[in-house]
């Protein structure tokens, strides 16, 4: 099996460029992040996403699955619903960094991660993958680009969904999930020594998915 680990900061593209290097290479695509905003969602519909406590003790009734369709596309699954579309808000973006924060969440969550790269070619994004849940894996890159590059894609993504937002609240919203993922005590944001580091600011999209793909192959082994 060959394990791919994509970490980097909210808004890079690691999502997107991940899962087209997947749809290329023939890779399954885990998008680790939804796990944790699947968790922030149960949290917020149970009115308990500010308190810690009550997070850990509602893990008991909550049960986060992946499931993937014929084309590999990956759906997050909450206790039985299907939640992808529900978990792309600003409000579950921010939830999602707060519960990450939680070690009974992280460790909830990493069993269910690793299964999936035990048994598949996979490329897996997020935060702490090359340094936590999969420290062995064969490739590891850490894809970033500048706060105010991913603010202004996060902007116009958020535009074209229609909601009202403004870009000086965005690019808030950009510099302090940075500063809570890399400053947080458990599994922080940073490279391991083996990561390839890879910068997305001044390339297209198609120039990222290009690069990640070749280094992939590189590091990897494959023609």
């Amino acid at each position: 099996m060959i394990n791919v680990a994509i970490d980097g900061p909210a808004g890079a593209g690691k999502s997107t460029i991940a899962k087209a290097a997947s749809k290329e290479l023939g890779f399954i695509y885990v998008d680790t992040g939804a796990l944790y905003r699947a968790v922030a969602l149960n949290a917020v519909r149970n009115g308990v996403i500010d308190d810690d406590a009550e997070i850990i003790k509602m893990l008991e009734d909550t049960k986060v699955e992946l499931a993937f369709d014929e084309t590999g596309a990956q759906c997050v699954i909450l206790n039985g619903e299907d939640v992808s579309s529900l978990i792309r808000t600003q409000e579950i973006s921010m939830g999602a960094s707060n519960v990450s924060k939680i070690p009974e969440v992280r460790a909830f969550l990493l069993e269910l991660q690793r299964s999936i790269a035990r048994t598949n070619n996979v490329i897996m994004d997020g935060r702490d993958i090359g340094t936590v849940v999969l420290p062995d894996a064969q490739v590891k890159i850490f894809l970033f680009a500048s706060p105010e590059c991913r603010a202004e894609r996060r902007y116009k993504e958020l535009v074209e969904k229609g909601e009202s937002v403004i870009f000086e609240e965005v690019l808030e919203d950009v510099n302090k999930r940075d500063y809570q993922d890399s400053h947080r005590e458990i599994a922080p944001l940073k490279p391991t020594e083996e990561s390839v580091m890879a910068d997305t600011s001044k390339l297209t999209l198609e120039e990222s998915i290009a690069l990640i793909i070749g280094i992939i192959k590189e590091k990897g082994g494959l023609q």
